[in-house]
């Protein structure tokens, strides 16, 4: 069972098991070209997961860019696709597990351990030369058995903080914040997405690339060193991520799931959301 991360070679013997596959190739710029990408060629079986329409929910006037998806639909859609308590998913995109850290997290608050990021993505795939498929028409019969039988939102709960609980635990200075946007952003020197640049006050930096190395994330033992001392004490169930819209931050927490520091959570608002309200703080430098 592969629980964060799995290499090319390792899903090339996982696909003659039990285990189904999600494209999560997203373009923040083209929301088209994921699903473009994946016509064009994608590992083989793969289903298409789209970060607007299946790993998010609309957006509203008080939320980020990227709300939490209804889980109900979510969990229809990864039984549409065979996937039962006993599957193992590989989720993978084109950009180092940006975007597919997402649907890992949110399949894992789903009660699936069985859930990992494809290593290198599909350009390690494509090096491993890994069978593609141009059919964009895969289908499976439906699971056998439902994937979550208990109450989908107390479980989501447990592995977020809502902004009001974020705000709550700042107070109280029972969390670690961890921003994982490039530095640049979180200084607010560039603000390329959101109206407003800066920070959270209190907030730390740690921009989701410094996981990996050409592509693939470091080892466990670096990934384990650098965080450590970035955290300087705090334990891992105290650090709550965040990003822009609470998608990549989940890159890092999946990063410190590798190195054997579990028990992070989401802020999925992110700063997206926290801008929406005037009244809630930024910090800058």
């Amino acid at each position: 069972m592969f629980t964060t991360i799995i290499s090319a070679d390792a899903l090339g013997s996982a696909l003659e098991n039990n285990c189904v596959v999600f494209d999560c190739r997203f373009s923040l710029t083209d929301v088209n070209a994921g699903r473009s990408a994946y016509n064009e060629s994608h590992v083989l079986g793969a289903f298409y997961l789209h970060l607007d329409d299946d790993l998010s929910s609309p957006i509203t006037p008080k939320s980020g860019r990227h709300p939490l998806p209804l889980l109900d639909g979510l969990v229809k859609r990864l039984e549409l696709a065979g996937v039962s308590q006993n599957t193992q998913v590989v989720v993978y995109d084109d950009c180092g597990g940006a975007m597919a850290a997402r649907a890992w997290w949110l399949i894992r608050c789903l009660g699936h351990k069985a859930v990992a990021v494809l290593d290198g993505g599909f350009p390690a795939w494509l090096a491993a030369k890994g069978i593609i498929s141009t059919d964009s028409s895969a289908t499976a019969a439906i699971a056998d058995t439902v994937l979550l039988k208990e109450d989908l939102s107390r479980r989501l709960a447990d592995h977020y903080l809502s902004v009001e609980g974020l705000q709550q635990a700042l107070s109280d200075q029972s969390i670690c914040l961890v921003d994982a946007r490039g530095a640049e952003r979180f200084r607010g020197e560039a603000e390329p997405i959101d109206p407003v640049a800066d920070h959270i006050p209190g907030a730390l930096n740690r921009p989701l690339t410094d996981n990996l190395d050409n592509g693939f994330f470091k080892s466990p033992n670096c990934l384990q060193e650098e965080w450590l001392d970035m955290l300087n004490g705090e334990v891992a169930e105290t650090v709550v991520h965040m990003c822009g819209s609470g998608v990549t931050a989940c890159h890092n927490l999946l990063a410190m799931e590798i190195a054997g520091l579990k028990g992070s959570r989401i802020y999925p608002g992110s700063w997206s959301e926290w801008i929406r309200d005037a009244s809630r703080e930024v910090a800058q430098g």
